[in-house]
């Protein structure tokens, strides 16, 4: 989990890079490439599980909303202060919660909505509506997050059927000619170091989405969720160095709500996953769960 986390921080620092030679929207599919062609070494060697699938409608629609979040999201680690920008991607936890509850039917009790609450005060904090400092730009980083919640929830539908692999392997399928139709907009042929950065978006990113898939397989989420939170400081670490931001302290204030949040409902999660592995399938929650 933490070469996952330290992946895609420096997948994050690559695209900042990056889009001060390419649009944003280039950016996008040159990951989306770049990252495919990091993939298909590792899918296609000899011995290496079928990747078969019947879902391909499902992966469709799930490669369009990942997109539209993928193109949020870049947009935010391009325009917005780096930490500012990640410190909101936090929030996606937040809204992956509600849309268990209005996607999938699962039931949250009152602790954890407490926490989601608690979550979006910190969004709240960082975003600040109504004061000098606020920004249009955050409400894109929010909806990035909203989407990004979206595609996790889909991901849980498809990973009933299909194994990890094959999920990472078809968003990628599509996400390149989905990713190419807006960047044909806006072409701007990269050249000299653009091509490094553009890159490393790719493969960090396919680096960061297969250890990350692997640590949730080998451990449980409320031990791994606050490794994530390494990343923060790694991006605010170059952040400084390279493009000369400093820690604003209302984003400080603010992620310190969101990852304690955050970390209470992995926490409520994975305890609620035990009890329900010892317990028959009948037996009643407890209030206030």
């Amino acid at each position: 989990m933490l070469g996952s986390t330290m992946a895609f921080g420096m997948m994050a620092v690559a695209i900042r890079l990056a889009t001060a030679y390419v649009p944003t929207l280039e950016v996008a599919f040159f990951r989306n490439a770049f990252g495919l062609l990091a993939l298909l070494p590792i899918l296609l060697r000899p011995g290496h599980a079928s990747l078969r699938t019947r879902q391909l409608p499902r992966y469709f629609l799930r490669s369009v909303i990942g997109l539209g979040s993928m193109l949020c999201g870049f947009w935010a680690l391009g325009h917005l202060p780096l930490t500012q920008a990640v410190s909101l991607s936090y929030s996606t936890p937040l809204f992956v919660t509600i849309a268990a509850v209005l996607w999938l039917g699962e039931t949250v009790r009152m602790r954890r909505w407490g926490a989601v609450i608690i979550g979006f005060i910190g969004v709240l904090v960082i975003v600040r509506p109504g004061s000098t400092d606020f920004t249009p730009g955050t409400l894109i980083a929010v909806l990035a997050a909203v989407l990004s919640a979206l595609v996790a929830i889909q991901i849980k539908q498809l990973t009933r059927i299909d194994g990890a692999d094959t999920v990472v392997f078809y968003t990628y399928v599509f996400w390149v000619p989905l990713s190419l139709v807006p960047a044909l907009f806006v072409w701007v042929w990269p050249s000299g170091i653009a091509w490094l950065w553009l890159a490393a978006t790719g493969m960090f990113g396919t680096l960061g989405q297969l250890l990350w898939t692997r640590a949730l397989r080998l451990g449980e989420v409320s031990a791994l969720t606050p490794i994530s939170f390494m990343q923060l400081p790694l991006v605010a670490l170059f952040g400084w160095w390279l493009f000369d931001e400093s820690l604003d302290r209302w984003t400080i204030i603010g992620v310190g709500i969101i990852l304690g949040a955050n970390a209470y409902i992995a926490h409520r999660e994975a305890l609620l996953a035990r009890r329900a592995a010892t317990q028959s399938p009948t037996a009643a929650a407890k209030p206030g769960e």
